[in-house]
């Protein structure tokens, strides 16, 4: 979601002096921001961390600066497929906040970075008092709502490599960098299909010039066609988040 910042990328800072890049946190008024300050703790998010088992009971919301979350469907034979992508312009763990305190998503860092952590029952007492956060919030879910509903169409209507151009530009947007540390491995368990078919799909995008692979990192060449080949989808997801701003 696109929000009109109140502060710039380090104007702000948690008690122990770490800037604030995340752009929720950068978008809320500085009396309510204010309010918040206090209760947000510096995390490291390394790759592969954990942040939420599904079913479980969610604790804290976690506000990326840099790197990028996966929203992931696990079933029970041990399949899985991701659902949504948070990054700096987000936040995991908002449905807690709006009273679903489950969720059947896990919630795990796919490319690390840093952010914020503050527990659910604290932003909760904050939130009747600090009207423009919980809009902030509102609006960010229920764009991230149709990114997930939007992704599971496209998961089963969609060529494997439009789906992948897809993903590739959600991605960078979240991450804000022309170069994805990932593999193909784990692109098959994104995509919800088999390691050698995004092989196939990856490699198809690199003889049309869009991307480079190299051994665990894809560069994004030509972001402008990339975003012509992929499906609608991520135009879709895109016009919906910018809509909330």
């Amino acid at each position: 979601m696109i929000v009109p910042p109140s502060a710039r990328p380090g104007e702000r800072t948690n008690p122990a002096g770490k800037p604030i890049r995340n752009k929720l946190l950068l978008a809320v008024p500085d009396s309510e921001f204010r309010a918040i300050r206090f209760h947000l703790q510096h995390v490291d998010l390394p790759h592969h961390l954990i942040l939420h088992q599904p079913h479980r009971t969610v604790k804290s919301i976690h506000f990326p600066n840099s790197g990028l979350i996966s929203l992931v469907v696990e079933m029970k034979d041990g399949k899985s497929v991701e659902a949504g992508l948070v990054g700096n312009d987000g936040a995991a763990g908002t449905p807690a906040v709006l009273g679903l305190i489950r969720t059947p998503l896990q919630e795990v860092v796919q490319i690390g970075g840093d952010g914020f952590r503050i527990r659910v029952s604290t932003l909760r007492e904050i939130l009747p008092t600090a009207p423009a956060l919980r809009m902030i919030l509102s609006r960010y879910s229920a764009g991230l709502a149709m990114q997930v509903a939007q992704t599971a169409g496209c998961n089963r209507l969609h060529k494997v490599e439009e789906r992948l151009a897809r993903w590739l530009l959600i991605a960078q947007d979240a991450v804000e960098s022309g170069t994805l540390p990932i593999t193909h491995d784990f692109l098959a368990t994104m995509l919800g299909t088999d390691r050698p078919t995004v092989t196939l799909a990856a490699g198809l995008l690199q003889k049309k010039g869009f991307l480079e692979y190299t051994r665990g990192d894809v560069r994004i060449l030509n972001r402008k066609k990339l975003e012509a080949f992929a499906c609608e989808c991520y135009a879709v997801v895109r016009q919906y988040n910018t809509s909330l701003a």
